[in-house]
């Protein structure tokens, strides 16, 4: 581990607040990933439209949306956020799986990591809720910050699974 202090503890190891007052505003955006395995015929069902609740894409699509809106009630140490742009896609990769992807920004003082990550996973856990009736061995794996730009720690970018960093 690093020798970073951790920005959520103060000098006594007590969680807090991040004070961010003093910091200038730039453009900062995240983008989150996570996948959804499931039965082959689960996502066939889901490609064809033919589930019965309907548009299961579209419906985790919105939660995600709103979960990023969210995301500072949920997760106890996040400032609320006026995002200006979040945007979820979900896309079927192989017979057996759905790729999802959170991008969320603004202008701001603070990132949007949190607000991805929680998109991504609710979008995940909404289709899982959808379809459990159909597919009870649904596994959402891979949740993770895929890119983040803007604020002092700059450019982060997830290297490709199989890279040399591996």
């Amino acid at each position: 581990m690093s020798n970073k202090q951790f920005s959520h503890l103060d000098s006594q190891g007590r969680a807090r607040m991040v004070d961010v007052t003093d910091k200038s505003e730039t453009r900062r955006q995240a983008v989150a990933g996570a996948r959804l395995r499931m039965q082959p015929a689960t996502l066939a069902m889901i490609r064809d439209n033919a589930h019965p609740k309907g548009d299961v894409l579209a419906t985790a699509r919105i939660a995600g949306i709103q979960a990023a809106k969210k995301t500072w009630d949920l997760i106890p140490l996040c400032h609320p956020l006026m995002l200006t742009g979040v945007k979820v896609e979900i896309e079927p990769e192989g017979d057996d799986c759905l790729v999802i992807t959170a991008l969320c920004k603004l202008k701001g003082v603070t990132g949007v990591e949190m607000e991805a990550l929680t998109a991504a996973s609710v979008a995940a856990l909404t289709l899982y809720d959808m379809c459990k009736a159909v597919d009870r061995g649904m596994v959402i794996e891979q949740v993770c910050l895929l890119e983040k730009q803007g604020g002092r720690s700059g450019h982060f970018v997830r290297d490709a699974p199989g890279s040399d960093d591996d």
